[in-house]
């Protein structure tokens, strides 16, 4: 019985792939983004996916994709038609989201973003913040009436680490770890320190000032590959959802039926 949906967002460092049934989000798998793949090694890379975790491809009704890498979107939507033999349906222009976008220039949004505020709204009420840490860490907000009004973009947290590693002669490559002390005494814990307390401090005082601008507080809700390293570090209540982006892109794919 087909009956559930194969959904991929594609960013700019790993591309997350999941089954969806209904509200319930079978698996969530992250790959590391390549273009230089071909469309038949991403249907063996896909079929893998799907037989690691016991899903049929029989059992697939339809699929779609969110993506930041235009090069990609065509290569992994060939893909899909021959793995699937249906086009998959994208995010992006024509595609209903149920979304107000409050922005100077709303088609310039990531689709990221937008599938991750719809999955927030639904999920988790509005006024809200949304927190993706990927490759760019991404801070949205939905106001009291569910509108996307804009957000915050600062370097992700690989970001920050490698550039700190490659502009320096002596720091070392770390584990995106706590280090027992806060105060480190020796290099490598005095980088994990400056990492994981530098990161989620910033997320702390992000939330602060974006409340002092709008006047009220609101709920807050992260996602992304880095997420589950800095958020326990942070001082604010933030719910953790790893399902986030993918449970967004079920709902899309429902909305445009």
């Amino acid at each position: 019985m087909k009956n559930m949906i194969l959904a991929i967002d594609i960013g700019n460092t790993n591309i997350v792939i999941g089954c969806l049934e209904k509200d319930d989000v079978a698996f969530v798998e992250r790959v590391s983004t390549d273009t230089g793949k071909t469309e038949l090694e991403y249907v063996v890379q896909l079929k893998m996916v799907l037989d690691l975790h016991g899903i049929e491809k029989d059992s697939i009704r339809g699929s779609i994709i969110s993506s930041v890498v235009p090069p990609l979107t065509t290569v992994i939507r060939s893909a899909l038609v021959k793995f699937l033999g249906d086009d998959p349906m994208i995010v992006g222009p024509g595609v209903k989201t149920g979304l107000n976008i409050l922005m100077d220039n709303p088609a310039s949004v990531g689709t990221d973003l937008i599938v991750n505020a719809v999955a927030g709204n639904k999920y988790y009420g509005s006024p809200l913040i949304m927190i993706d840490m990927g490759t760019a860490t991404t801070v949205s907000v939905l106001d009291q009436k569910a509108n996307y009004i804009g957000g915050m973009i600062l370097p992700g947290v690989r970001v920050s680490l490698d550039s700190l590693v490659n502009r320096t002669s002596q720091l070392p490559k770390i584990a995106l770890e706590m280090p027992k002390k806060l105060v480190g005494r020796n290099t490598i814990d005095s980088m994990k320190a400056g990492i994981m307390v530098g990161q989620a401090s910033a997320l702390d005082g992000i939330l602060e000032r974006m409340w002092d601008e709008l006047g009220y507080e609101t709920g807050v809700v992260a996602t992304g590959g880095l997420a589950p390293a800095i958020i326990p570090c942070c001082r604010h209540e933030i719910i953790l959802d790893n399902e986030l982006t993918l449970k967004g892109l079920g709902l899309i794919y429902e909305k445009n039926l």
